[in-house]
């Protein structure tokens, strides 16, 4: 991985964050709050209000998640599985963790060959 693209990762990996919690969060308040209001209490104005707005973000997610993928070089299971994540109540959260460690270490990998290589060619240059 070319070190140049470490902050344009990074930079894709906190918009996809901050997306994953916001969808997260709000198809959580719209499952767990606004859907009983609406069927229980007969009270559909949070459940119209929430919905537009999970499914407009939701899209924001998808472009988020599209382009992470796309700089990290994840096969397409791994982008529709952090896609589907955004329709299943708290599994959002999960996908977003996994994508935050699968960077990181992927990032911390590539540091760690840099380096090797830096060593290994001062080491080569004195020999």
């Amino acid at each position: 991985m070319d070190p140049q693209n470490r902050p344009a990762i990074l930079a894709a990996l906190t918009r996809y964050r901050v997306m994953a919690w916001v969808v997260g969060c709000l198809l959580v308040l719209l499952v767990c709050v606004a859907m009983p209001l609406k069927y229980v209490w007969h009270n559909p104005t949070m459940v119209t209000y929430l919905g537009v707005a999970h499914g407009w973000l939701y899209m924001a997610l998808l472009i988020t998640a599209y382009d992470l993928g796309r700089r990290m070089h994840w096969p397409w299971r791994n982008l529709l599985l952090i896609a589907l994540a955004g329709t299943v109540p708290f599994l959002s959260f999960v996908a977003e963790r996994y994508a935050t460690r699968n960077v990181r270490s992927t990032l911390a990998a590539s540091d760690a060959v840099a380096a090797d290589e830096l060593t290994s060619g001062v080491t080569g240059e004195a020999r």
